[in-house]
């Protein structure tokens, strides 16, 4: 079984998160809402993993097909259910950028497979209803 420990250490929503190997995640409510910019909001840090899974995923693949991976970011952009109590994510969009000598087909496929396959993070969203799309530039 995983576990973290999360405790108050700033202000009054201002979190440490902490895993058992010591790595500490730091969040917090929104300005709005009585957060201080302490850390990320709970609901972004959701993106964030996203885009950390499929990122793993995909250079994971590349990697073993041989493709020369020199540079890779990705933008998540998303959009949330407009509810009073609570509100999921609804869309997702994510930009794979790879560059490097890399062939084009083996990149998307690389990034289908996490997004649509390997990716446990899409796949929590995607059964929360959340619809994820995704794109590819290599250079």
């Amino acid at each position: 079984m995983e576990a973290i420990e999360l405790k108050r250490v700033n202000g009054e929503y201002g979190f440490e998160a902490k895993d058992a190997q010591g790595n500490i995640a730091r969040l917090d409510n929104s300005l709005d809402s009585g957060g201080q910019n302490f850390g990320v909001r709970p609901m972004l840090s959701l993106l964030i993993a996203l885009g950390a899974c499929s990122g793993i995923d995909v250079i994971s693949i590349l990697k073993k097909q041989r493709q020369d991976l020199q540079g890779y970011s990705m933008k998540i952009e998303g959009e949330r259910e407009k509810q009073q109590d609570f509100s999921l994510w609804k869309t997702v969009h994510v930009t794979f950028n790879l560059s490097g000598n890399i062939d084009p087909d083996k990149a998307t496929r690389a990034c289908e497979l996490s997004v649509e396959k390997y990716c446990s993070v899409a796949e929590t969203l995607r059964r929360a209803g959340c619809t994820i799309t995704w794109e590819v530039n290599v250079s």
